[in-house]
């Protein structure tokens, strides 16, 4: 089992997301419903998080809510939209004191309006503090976001803003959601499930990708550091030669 201090500190990923996986499957082991899945869930993202500034992580992007699961029963959508309010009013202190910025991917305008209204004011709380920036992906869809950059990209190319031949990595990157963040460099998925589940398609092109045996309640401190120490043990080519790399 690997601590911290196993950790070369001088080769972290830069950015790492989570698929924060399998809360209602740990309640339903324990004969509880989905909703003390999710409720202890929030507990794991705080740990999460105060980890990750512990370790020294720049960038973490959590898989909050899916354009798919407004699919899912009203009382489970309701219970993870109090559950956002709830701690996102709780955590806002521990933000300021390890100086973690809000952040926010996807369309939060479809949230309902006092879950909106507290995210804004968090971010807005929030917005100076330099170190660890945390992303919520919230009402997310990774093709979503591609079809609107390409919508804009394809409305600026009518109205002679963009020319076609000029359309790069760098053009798409600027119209994505994710416009002010790195790529990812780690992809983290709990449960045991072997699935990108629609997020951050692009933004993952070269990322590591790590799937755990473990339901999210349960992830912990030494969970991460196993993954991040995974991470620094494999060979990040990028399409080049072990030979070029040297």
């Amino acid at each position: 089992m690997y601590t911290i201090e196993d950790l070369d500190l001088h080769n972290l990923p830069q950015h790492i997301a989570i698929i924060m996986d399998g809360n209602g499957r740990w309640a339903k082991q324990k004969g509880r419903l989905r909703v003390f899945g999710h409720e202890n869930g929030v507990n794991t993202v705080r740990q999460t998080v105060e980890n990750c500034v512990k370790i020294g992580i720049r960038y973490l992007t959590l898989y909050t809510f899916s354009t798919e699961n407004w699919k899912r029963p009203k009382v489970e959508i309701d219970t993870l939209m109090r559950l956002l309010v709830s701690s996102l009013k709780k955590e806002l202190s521990t933000f300021q004191e390890n100086n973690v910025r809000l952040n926010t991917i996807g369309d939060i305008s479809s949230l309902p309006k006092r879950a909106n209204k507290e995210l804004v004011e968090v971010m807005e709380k929030t917005r100076n503090n330099d170190g660890m920036t945390l992303t919520l992906a919230l009402s997310y869809g990774s093709r979503e976001e591609l079809k609107s950059a390409v919508k804009t990209i394809a409305s600026k190319v009518k109205n002679n803003i963009i020319s076609p031949e000029n359309i790069d990595e760098t053009i798409i990157n600027t119209h994505l959601y994710t416009h002010d963040l790195p790529d990812v460099d780690l992809l983290i998925r709990t449960s045991g499930e072997h699935r990108i589940s629609n997020f951050l398609l692009w933004q993952i092109a070269y990322a590591e990708l790590y799937f755990i045996d473990v339901f999210w309640p349960d992830f912990s401190e030494h969970h991460l550091v196993g993954a991040i120490k995974n991470y620094q043990n494999r060979e990040r080519r990028f399409g080049k030669t072990s030979e070029q790399l040297i």
